[in-house]
């Protein structure tokens, strides 16, 4: 009997201890908070595949969070308050409507300066009627993401059409850059190239892909499709107009979203690749 109990208390204190620990370990895991609410590029499919690769094989906490009731809804992203505990906001939004408590999780994640990624739509995440009281919010692109301030205004920002594809390459001058660490190009992508020349992205801004169009609509020039910055906040920032669902499924793309979150987390970009994630996600046409 007197074996069984000190066998019984050693198996509790070492619960007891391996307990504390390991919920220790996991809260120094780095957490990336998705914020995802598009109308036409699935991002809430997409990206929960890139967060469970995080988690996975780099060693990262994630959190997803989608527009509700389903992707048309503008005006409910549940849950922002995950970003009050962020080290990462990756946004993938399109013309949203949030109400001011949802928006000042948002803005209270911006003012501390912590990092920020955008993917393509997320140039205009939001789009508040002319007169709002959150009408600042439209040029979220521009102070959050060196980006155009919206879409079509001053900036003329545009596309070339939903025909159009779009030849990525290198910027020369940063190919030794970390976040193109085995990033092969030139490569294609199925987006159709965003138009953010001449006064985007911001100056100071370092550009690391550059688009041009594939079978475009109209006169057409080349644009930088990936940049880094430093946003007005002093928030360090990645932004790419790349996203369409097709562009998830070829490996540079995804090695360039992995290298980016590492690289924006103040990690090491990983110099083995993990393997190449089987992203299979249909597009749909915006509403």
């Amino acid at each position: 009997m007197k074996l069984r109990h000190l066998i019984s208390c050693f198996l509790l204190v070492f619960i007891v201890t391996l307990v504390p620990q390991n919920a220790d370990a996991q809260s120094k895991k780095p957490l990336v908070v998705f914020v995802t609410g598009d109308h036409e590029y699935s991002g809430e499919e997409t990206l929960p595949i890139v967060a469970a690769e995080l988690e996975k094989n780099y060693g990262m906490r994630t959190i997803v969070l989608k527009a509700s009731p389903d992707h048309n809804s503008e005006k409910n992203i549940p849950g922002l308050e995950a970003l009050k505990d962020a080290d990462l906001a990756v946004f993938y939004l399109r013309w949203r409507q949030l109400p001011k408590d949802q928006l000042a999780y948002i803005e209270e994640y911006l003012k501390k300066g912590k990092p920020v990624m955008g993917f393509r739509t997320t140039t205009h995440a939001f789009n508040f009627p002319k007169g709002d009281e959150s009408e600042k919010w439209n040029a979220f692109g521009e102070f959050a993401l060196n980006a155009p301030p919206g879409w079509g205004g001053a900036a003329k920002h545009t596309h070339y059409g939903h025909n159009s594809s779009t030849d990525v390459t290198i910027i020369p001058e940063q190919a030794k850059n970390p976040i193109l660490t085995g990033v092969t190009a030139p490569f294609h992508a199925r987006s159709w190239l965003y138009r953010v020349l001449p006064d985007y992205p911001v100056k100071g801004s370092t550009w690391l892909l550059m688009g041009k169009s594939v079978n475009p609509d109209k006169e057409a020039i080349e644009n930088p499709v990936a940049w880094t910055g430093t946003n007005s906040f002093g928030g360090k920032v990645f932004m790419t107009t790349l996203g369409h669902p097709e562009d998830f499924r070829l490996e540079p793309f995804q090695r360039l979203v992995i290298n980016a979150i590492h690289d924006e987390l103040g990690l090491k970009v990983p110099k083995r690749w993990k393997g190449k994630m089987d992203i299979q996600v249909p597009y749909r046409e915006a509403k």
